[in-house]
């Protein structure tokens, strides 16, 4: 079970035709690619899919795309987070019909729930579905903020196999993996893999891990081998090009970046921006040579 959930899984972009629709063509390319350049899974369905801008049958069309072109290969999680309960279970009912591995949500959001209502939440999902869940702890933007108390209320069910940590918290992380050893703790922020891998993450879910996925699978194989003083030098290389592709927005630059490759990935969602001629051009003119060597 742990060897199926560790490594690297991009958090896989969404790409977009011209008419704003989903291009299953650039899916399945993007994913062939993944594949080929060795990828522990997929995480579908995530922030970096813009789910939340994403129709609810939309998010079933990626969901069942994604587990046919995969063809049982990689690991596959389906993030199914909804502020509905109903919309999580029927979400998470498509994913394992469909075939996923597991399933993930954020924490119910913006009405400010207890933590009872966040935890009749999640088991609400697990009780409805036979595989298991992985907790998506992204308190930056769900507005909730697990301790290890709480976090232990799901972790001691064997149906929650482990957190997504979308948080600078590397104590709480560590306190996480102390307490529950046995269990998957994946790395949410790109910029900061290799310290997570430090405080006893077994991988981790990425934007960037779209179109440099070789870069992060070198310093996941680095630092289980002990070589942390090569793997710091990846993660510097890997931080400078996350640097520039934050003045511009991670889907927008990463997008172009795919596009740039020869993934054909679109347009952003609105209301997010689009970059411009020059800001694209800007972009790539700094990160592709960097990719690239």
């Amino acid at each position: 079970m742990n060897e199926k959930f560790s490594g690297i899984f991009p958090a896989l972009l969404t790409p977009f035709d011209k008419n704003d629709e989903i291009d299953y063509g650039a899916m399945k390319t993007l994913m062939e690619r993944l594949i080929e350049q060795g990828v522990s899974g997929f995480y579908i369905d995530g922030s970096t899919a813009e789910a939340f801008l994403l129709s609810f049958e939309e998010r079933k069309g990626i969901i069942k795309a994604a587990a046919e072109f995969n063809a049982g290969r990689k690991t596959l999680i389906a993030q199914i987070g909804c502020i509905s309960t109903k919309q999580s279970i029927e979400l998470a009912e498509y994913a394992e019909s469909c075939g996923f591995n597991a399933v993930s949500s954020v924490a119910p959001f913006y009405y400010k729930f207890s933590f009872e209502e966040v935890k009749r939440y999640y088991f609400d999902i697990v009780n409805a579905v036979n595989i298991p869940m992985m907790i998506y702890n992204i308190p930056g933007y769900s507005g909730v903020n697990f301790s290890v108390d709480n976090m232990s209320e799901f972790l001691k069910d064997e149906r929650f196999i482990g957190v997504k940590h979308t948080s600078p918290d590397y104590f709480a992380l560590r306190q996480f993996k102390t307490a529950f050893p046995g269990k998957i703790f994946l790395n949410g922020f790109d910029e900061t893999f290799l310290a997570g891998l430090s405080m006893g993450a077994d991988g981790a879910i990425g934007s960037t891990y779209n179109f440099m996925p070789d870069i992060f699978i070198k310093i996941y194989n680095l630092f289980k081998d002990g070589k942390i003083e090569e793997a710091m030098v990846l993660q510097k290389k890997a931080d400078v090009i996350i640097a520039e592709l934050l003045k511009y927005g991670v889907m927008s630059g990463a997008k172009a970046i795919l596009t740039e490759m020869g993934v054909p990935m679109g347009r952003v969602r609105a209301p997010f921006s689009n970059l411009t001629e020059e800001q694209k051009k800007a972009l790539l003119n700094t990160v592709m040579p960097l990719i690239a060597n």
